[in-house]
């Protein structure tokens, strides 16, 4: 018998079976598309932690997103597009918690390959929040929810659009906050919000489909659903999915005894891994689709760089 075949009579997973490593990988691609650079995380040693200082159930609870709201006059948005730099927003917004919105998230790097972008729910938990108020699992929602750039710059992230987003929370009286990332760079900007909020005397927990991101930078809070990136706060279209990944991420901001707390979901993607293997990697693509990835990957650069000076 071979060791395949001998690790598969005793009930083992495949090897492949494990979170995506999405900062090596990532690296491994943007050094084949000849990018000599590669890009430094954020990673701190030390974590702020912030208990709940009430019963959830008494606690007024805020929603941070990196989706973008639609823009019409921006090219492709929706269910499949492809990545959109056009559509990218760099200053904080916030919207009434109040109303239907529909926000996006072509804008970044998600996985376009196992995952179609249908479901917004699966991405901005809105619904499900005003759900848990009135079942009364939650005291109340805040008066605004807050969109975060997705920023490179981990300097302007802490120094400008974290003290942004504390302020806009402070303004609402906010007391915990659900972060819900999409790309690789969402987790950074997200864990960088986080850790922002907890210093500030505001709890928090993390929605992701990456885990070494937020783990290597030092996050309070974790809830890990290992599915493909897009896909946080839930399967699409399996609502039941979205109510089990809400009330994880729920329990685990009561729970959590100190910081560095990761919570991995129970469900699973589906019964082949393979999927795991396809996003950014680079052994997996010819020759020429790399080259056309890198003249895709320059042009969105360019145009990200002209949106970015727009904005200042």
């Amino acid at each position: 018998m071979s060791t395949s075949e001998e690790a598969s009579a005793l009930g083992f997973a495949a090897p492949d079976d494990q979170p995506v490593g999405y900062m090596a990988r990532t690296r491994a691609y943007y050094l084949a598309l000849g990018y000599d650079n590669p890009y430094v995380w954020a990673h701190y040693r030390n974590v702020p932690f912030t208990p709940l200082a009430k019963p959830l159930a008494d606690t007024r609870l805020t929603l941070i997103t990196t989706a973008a709201p639609y823009q019409p006059d921006k090219g492709p948005q929706g269910p499949s597009a492809p990545y959109n730099a056009a559509a990218k927003f760099y200053q904080v917004y916030s919207g009434d918690t109040t109303q239907e919105h529909d926000l996006r998230i072509a804008h970044v790097g998600i996985d376009r390959r196992h995952t179609s972008m249908e479901d917004s729910r699966s991405w901005f938990p809105l619904a499900a929040l005003r759900q848990a108020v009135a079942e009364g699992r939650v005291g109340a929602l805040a008066a605004r929810f807050h969109g975060a750039p997705t920023n490179r710059s981990q300097r302007h992230t802490l120094e400008v659009d974290a003290p942004e987003i504390l302020r806009r929370c402070q303004e609402d009286g906010v007391e915990a906050a659900l972060l819900v990332a999409n790309c690789p760079i969402c987790h950074q900007s997200l864990s960088l919000v986080a850790r922002t909020l907890e210093a500030a005397g505001i709890a928090t927990v993390l929605l992701a489909c990456a885990k070494d991101i937020p783990e290597y930078l030092g996050v309070p809070r974790l809830l890990f659903s290992d599915f493909p990136l897009g896909n946080a706060a839930g399967k699409p279209h399996d609502p039941e999915s979205q109510r089990l990944t809400l009330a994880l991420a729920l329990r685990l901001l009561e729970s959590a005894p100190g910081p560095r707390t990761t919570l991995q979901s129970p469900l699973i993607w589906a019964d082949d891994p393979d999927w795991k293997l396809d996003y950014a990697n680079a052994e997996r693509l010819p020759a020429e689709e790399l080259e056309r990835l890198r003249a895709e990957n320059e042009r969105a650069r360019l145009i990200a760089r002209e949106q970015r000076l727009a904005t200042v």
